[in-house]
């Protein structure tokens, strides 16, 4: 994704979640003409989805994240496959009284044209960006737009964690990808010391 975000400039880089969106995504490229490149996530293959009844015609946004679950208490933004990691995760951040709003940004050229992720993080002052690729690739982007572009430091109470998949390349099946990229567990003890640095007495340490 580094590659792709910096080498591609100009180019839409298009991150769906699931093949509903994907289909609503290519049928807006037509519409408006546009070169793109839209990574369909390979785990989405094996999701059901409702069939939209009218697929040739349906039309995702571009530039425009989706708020998957409101929260008050941390900003976990993420996009593509961790996207189903990140929601499960926040399952067990509840049963701990922590709750979590989830945001998928859906793309990254052009990257959140309503600037709305400033107005999640107003909300909730801390923020955990979470996606599968290099340290320094696509979650360190997403970082240098919200500083650069929509000023959020002033509003962060602690430091933003960036969770992303390890320094090496990725072993073959599902348990390489558990072990190589961010997982459910991953997810659930960043954003649970995140809250703990925030406030020790009502998140005391796990161990």
């Amino acid at each position: 994704m580094a590659s792709m975000i910096h080498l591609l400039r100009g180019i839409y880089i298009l991150t769906p979640r699931n093949m509903t969106i994907a289909a609503g995504m290519y049928n807006s490229l037509l519409k408006i003409n546009q070169p793109a490149i839209l990574i369909e996530t390979l785990n989405a293959y094996r999701l059901k989805e409702k069939l939209p009844s009218n697929l040739g015609k349906y039309t995702s946004p571009i530039g425009e994240i989706e708020i998957l679950k409101t929260g008050n208490d941390l900003t976990i933004i993420t996009y593509g496959a961790t996207v189903e990691i990140v929601l499960k995760a926040s399952e067990l951040l509840l049963k701990k009284k922590i709750d979590v709003e989830i945001i998928d940004v859906q793309s990254l050229i052009p990257f959140d044209k309503s600037k709305l992720i400033k107005e999640s993080i107003k909300k909730t002052n801390k923020l955990l960006i979470v996606d599968e690729d290099m340290p320094g690739g696509a979650s360190a982007y997403i970082l240098q737009q919200l500083l650069d572009y929509q000023k959020v430091f002033n509003l962060l109470d602690s430091e933003p964690k960036l969770l992303s998949a390890r320094e090496h390349r990725p072993p073959y099946g599902t348990d390489g990808d558990y072990f190589s990229k961010p997982n459910i567990n991953d997810v659930f003890e960043i954003a649970y010391e995140l809250m703990n640095e925030f406030n020790p007495k009502k998140y005391p340490d796990l161990n």
